[in-house]
């Protein structure tokens, strides 16, 4: 067999986002696969028989965006081709082009063109179009320029020269600067190619559902400072309603469950901190809200992490009066279902985590990562599940894949820990192995037995690898989700307490040669560890937080998210947040430490990863930092396949170098 390296990441195929056909004999889907020459990802429609579970490619362009069903059983998507987008491209305009191709064989036609930046259409029963598209404010207006006028003021624009910042967040992660810029909900018709904008200049929407010529939407207007609470609007008829007052509500996932009636999830404005949403009932015809189930879990995706997935998909939708939504619970992602009375009912609690799905007529479709597989279609019908899809199937053929073995231990706190071990491959019992101890990030996600790559690839490189689910993780419960003042406390007791179990469990774990490492939340565990225990032999903090007085300065969240996590403020309680940040205890280090960073995580900006370097340099712990250019806060699941590749030959030629010396 051979082993996963790093360049194996060249060789996986993800795949997302299925959709039933409206038949439902037939399920589409995304296929996206790295591009190592063009250092990018193909995608491509690809389309199985749900039947027999033959597949077919569809697309073949690699530029398939968002797609959707039409009422005719064809599959209409976007894709940046075709002269009119060329044209909007010259002028900076907002534009995208949507292609028609039959399922049943034909090449793909350009079927409409609109003046926005737009995603997948959700078309109403008078054959319009509602549809999501990105807003900049701070767009000049290029038609109504003479030449000359227009072509400097384009080469301004496309390369400026200065930002003006007026909100917060003034900038977004993977992104760039965002003051004044909107997610703008738009009515279009396509014969016409004409969009008409339905809510005010500084509305920004977060989701939009529709049933006949009914438009559900939600979102807020701000003019200086995002708030966390929303609204949740009607359009009927020509004219807008609020359905929820703006203000008072986190607005969350929702869906109409009948032509009359909305379930949203929905977090009342002094809720814990960590609290989950509730579900409520929106009746339409007086504006009743009507809390209809208490819930302690996500609604409409699942937490459980992976690099080894790539793409979207539905997580919640309507169907024969019920919503059906994904979640997490314990360390799965399964699926719920709701009616308007509230009756929850558990559908699919298979172990893994389904990542999308679609519904109809009591069929189903999954994206799913089940046992040691990367994400495939599954079909779920009278409660039985089979697998539709096999596209990396080979990967399983040729190479060493480890199945985790779950283990678990009660911490001194009284939670029980859900943890799992890797073993190398080749494992000889016995014989002493260096570790790499990984701590996930959130800190509200969680890890599962589900394919990891990087950990795939640490095992197939001579390494036990560890990680668990410490408190802080999502899927159960408040009482172990609240970490509200309490980073590096009880988290860190269970982190710690988890490595003496494995070692206590697994003898051949050598405790002379341990490495940690983690992103996010999860660098920020490491970089805290490292300040407190020398019992690690190098360290790989990545996309990490070193100093929490300067975060809530930079982070696209750090205004909210510093408050809502610690209960201080810079302006509030700055000796608190001094003393939870790592690098306060940078006298205490002497691990061997690796920085991974990107300088476009505006999540982590780099000045966290340059303060932390910059302090272990003076105090000449050996550091390397790796800055990786035009990457955001998740290289390690979106990066561009060579910096990924980049990345983990960065991480595993660190361990070597300090563990198997």
């Amino acid at each position: 067999m051979k082993k996963i390296l790093p360049e194996t990441l060249l060789e996986y195929q993800f795949v997302s986002d299925p959709r039933l056909s409206p038949d439902g004999t037939r399920t589409a889907f995304t296929v996206k696969q790295a591009d190592e020459k063009k250092n990018s990802y193909r995608s491509d429609l690809w389309l199985v028989c749900n039947e027999t579970g033959k597949t077919r490619r569809l697309t073949a362009q690699g530029d398939a965006g968002a797609y959707v069903w039409t009422r005719e059983g064809k599959l209409l998507f976007t894709a940046p081709r075709g002269e009119k987008h060329a044209a909007a491209q010259a002028l900076c305009a907002p534009s995208t082009t949507y292609f028609e191709i039959d399922p049943d064989g034909g090449e793909a036609v350009a079927a409409f063109t609109l003046p926005i930046a737009g995603g997948a259409p959700r078309f109403l029963a008078n054959g319009k179009a509602a549809i999501i598209g990105r807003v900049d404010l701070n767009r000049p207006d290029f038609e109504h320029m003479d030449d000359s006028a227009r072509k400097r003021a384009i080469e301004d624009y496309q390369k400026p020269g200065f930002h003006i910042i007026e909100e917060i967040p003034f900038w977004q992660n993977g992104g760039t600067f965002s003051s004044r810029v909107r997610d703008a909900l738009f009515l279009c018709d396509t014969m016409t190619e004409t969009a008409t904008l339905l809510t005010a200049p500084r509305f920004t929407v977060w989701g939009v559902d529709v049933s006949g010529d009914r438009v559900v939407y939600s979102g807020v207007a701000y003019d200086d400072v995002l708030p966390a609470e929303g609204g949740l609007y009607l359009y009927e008829n020509g004219e807008t309603r609020a359905l929820l007052p703006e203000g008072e509500y986190e607005v969350g996932a929702f869906r109409f469950v009948d032509s009359d009636t909305v379930i949203a999830a929905l977090i009342e404005k002094d809720a814990h901190t960590y609290a989950m949403p509730n579900l409520y009932r929106v009746d339409l015809a007086n504006g009743a809200l009507t809390k209809i189930a208490d819930w302690d879990g996500s609604v409409g995706s699942a937490s459980v992490a992976s690099d080894a997935r790539l793409g979207s998909g539905m997580g919640m939708k309507a169907c024969g009066g019920k919503v059906y939504f994904v979640s997490t619970w314990q360390d799965e992602g399964v699926l719920f279902s709701v009616d308007r009375d509230g009756k929850i009912e558990e559908i699919n609690m298979n172990a893994g985590s389904i990542d999308a799905f679609d519904v109809q007529d009591g069929k189903m479709v999954l994206c799913a990562l089940r046992g040691d597989r990367m994400p495939e279609l599954y079909m779920f019908e009278n409660g039985a599940e089979r697998r539709l899809t096999g596209l990396n199937d080979r990967i399983y053929e040729e190479y060493s894949v480890v199945t985790p073995e779950p283990t678990r231990f009660t911490a001194t706190d009284g939670f029980e820990i859900h943890g799992w071990v890797m073993p190398p491959v080749g494992y000889v019992k016995g014989q002493k192995y260096p570790c790499i101890f990984h701590i996930h990030g959130g800190p509200a996600t969680v890890f599962g037995s589900v394919f990891h790559n990087e950990m795939q690839m640490w095992a197939n490189a001579g390494y036990f690898v560890i990680y668990c689910n410490p408190r802080g993780g999502d899927g159960r419960g408040l009482e172990f989700v609240d970490l509200y003042h309490k980073y590096g406390t009880v988290d860190y007791d269970n982190l710690m307490e988890f490595v003496d179990h494995c070692i206590a469990l697994y003898p051949d774990i050598d405790t002379d040669n341990l490495g940690v490492t983690g992103g996010s939340y999860g660098g920020f565990m490491t970089n805290l560890i490292i300040g407190r225990t020398d019992r690690f032999k190098a360290a790989a903090t990545q996309r990490s937080i070193a100093n929490w007085l300067s975060f809530e300065g930079i982070s696209d969240i750090g205004y909210w998210f510093g408050p809502c996590q610690h209960g201080a403020s810079v302006a509030t309680d700055p000796e608190y947040l001094w003393d939870i940040s790592p690098l306060k205890y940078i006298k205490n280090i002497k691990t061997p430490t690796l920085l991974i960073h990107s300088d476009a995580d505006y999540r982590c900006w780099m000045s966290e990863a340059l303060q932390f370097f910059t302090a272990l340099k003076m105090h000449d712990v050996p550091t390397r930092l790796v800055l990786f250019h035009g990457e955001c806060h998740d290289l390690s699941r979106t990066g561009t396949p060579r910096n990924r590749i980049r990345r983990m030959e960065e991480i595993i030629g660190w361990m070597n170098q300090y563990l198997k010396a």
